[in-house]
């Protein structure tokens, strides 16, 4: 049982990290260093993320994040940069989760993990590019609010109860690449229809035989 709810904390901590890794260290080492929350005996490894240094740097690249998050466009490109950081950073979360298990379980969990991580910042990336057809950046500003405080929500569940917290999130990402394939559809038509427009003006000036 306590392997379990490791690895219910592991994967929850990686599939929060694919949505905003920085965040979900920055708000994890706050609540360790300030005590809002008390780590049980086999969290302990967990205690290196109330480090100041790490909240800090967490804490600046978040604030980066916090204003490239609203952009339209720079957030997807923002989302390609970390289409690798993002599930490295939570493997190593969930590395740091287990302590010092058998080495072949820790492989085992970094590869879940960083699968779960690429899963769900797939999922925000693809939902960004989606709305990033509209030119309007009230949809981009909505969304990334949202998604903040989804991951503080998600903390706060994955505290409460890790392993319902693993159950809701994998069931969020199944239901949206569920429903993938019209949003990528969606995309796949709004630049047919932006190329179309483009083209448009330039099959006017083209002179009549």
């Amino acid at each position: 049982m306590e392997k379990l709810d490791l690895l219910a904390v592991a994967l929850g901590l990686a599939a929060l990290a694919g949505v905003n890794l920085y965040l979900t260290v920055f708000a994890t080492g706050l609540a360790i260093h300030f005590h809002w929350i008390t780590l049980a005996p086999r969290y302990q490894s967990l205690e290196v993320l109330g480090n100041p240094w790490i909240i800090s740097i967490a804490g600046f690249l978040y604030l980066l994040e916090f204003f490239a998050d609203k952009i339209p466009w720079v957030d997807s490109i923002w989302d390609a940069l970390h289409t690798v950081i993002r599930p490295i950073g939570g493997a190593l979360l969930a590395i740091q989760v287990l302590g010092h298990p058998s080495p072949a379980f820790t492989v085992i969990v970094a590869l879940l993990a960083g699968g779960t991580s690429l899963l769900t910042h797939t999922a925000k990336a693809a939902t960004r590019l989606a709305t990033n057809t509209s030119p309007e950046p009230l949809t981009n500003i909505g969304l990334s609010l949202g998604e903040d405080a989804a991951v503080l929500g998600g903390l706060t569940l994955v505290n409460l109860s890790p392993l319902l917290a693993l159950i809701i999130f994998l069931i969020a990402i199944g239901v949206f690449y569920y429903f993938a394939r019209r949003i990528f559809r969606s995309i796949k038509n709004k630049i047919g229809l932006g190329r179309k427009k483009l083209d448009e003006p330039a099959d006017r000036n083209v002179p009549v035989q």
